[in-house]
């Protein structure tokens, strides 16, 4: 396998990103990372961004509204997406195997793992409801 070359800008988006816990879009880590570095482009955000998760180093969350998310927590673990603001959340909940189990008897082949996005309306955008 190719060495691969140290990159202070790959290092500075694994840093934002771990610094963060709300599931940021490339854009929104392109936003953070001009800061330090003025002339990166959104291109190399994206790059590295996609090395990143090919290396298993992130992951790369497709949660149905049209952008690709990115978490640095890359153990097995559920989320919750609020449909009025888009916020995603980890879900600090044991992953299921029951659902491995029951898939399971619908299937030929062997299940070893899923991906389940939960979604509904966070607790902040209920409180603006009844405010």
């Amino acid at each position: 396998m190719k060495q691969l070359k140290y990159s202070r800008q790959r290092e500075s988006i694994k840093a934002c990103l771990m610094a963060r816990h709300d599931h940021p879009t490339a854009d929104a880590i392109y936003a953070s990372i001009r800061e330090e570095f003025p002339n990166i482009s959104l291109g190399t955000v994206y790059r590295n961004l996609n090395l990143l998760v090919e290396l298993g180093e992130i992951q790369k969350l497709r949660c149905g509204d049209g952008a690709d998310h990115f978490d640095a927590d890359t153990r097995p673990h559920y989320h919750f997406m609020c449909r009025e603001c888009g916020c995603i959340e980890d879900l600090p909940m044991e992953i299921s195997q029951e659902i491995n189990d029951l898939a399971q008897e619908h299937v030929h082949g062997k299940i070893d793992s899923h991906i389940t996005y939960f979604y509904g309306v966070c607790e902040n955008c209920m409180k603006k409801k009844t405010s």
